[in-house]
């Protein structure tokens, strides 16, 4: 199974810092994609992690590779909550690229 996933660098998880929080996000992402086997996905050959923090340079990349993939994964339903809510077409429309969206928490 392919799948992208997406860190928020903006939440504080539990009241942490910020730092702390991405680690903590990446940490358990990388344990679930382990555990079920998930192969990350990179569309964008420049970009310099192998996760996305930018929703919308995500949609962008996924609009110009036209490219369906098994899932999205995030942290938590929290992660997104802030573009869901501001955007919520760009939020379907992103969603639209996977066949599933899941959260590790």
């Amino acid at each position: 199974m392919q799948g992208i996933y997406l860190i928020n660098e903006k939440i504080h998880i539990n009241g942490r810092p910020r730092n702390e929080s991405v680690d903590i996000q990446q940490s358990a992402l990388l344990d679930f994609m382990n555990k079920e086997s998930v192969v990350p996905v990179k569309l964008n050959p420049y970009q310099l992690n192998q996760h996305y923090t930018i929703p919308h340079a995500l949609l962008y990349d996924l609009k110009q590779h036209k490219k369906q993939i098994d899932c999205l994964l995030m942290y938590s339903n929290e992660s997104i909550r802030d573009f869901a809510v501001t955007y919520p077409a760009r939020w379907l429309i992103l969603r639209s690229y996977f066949d599933r969206v899941l959260t590790v928490v």
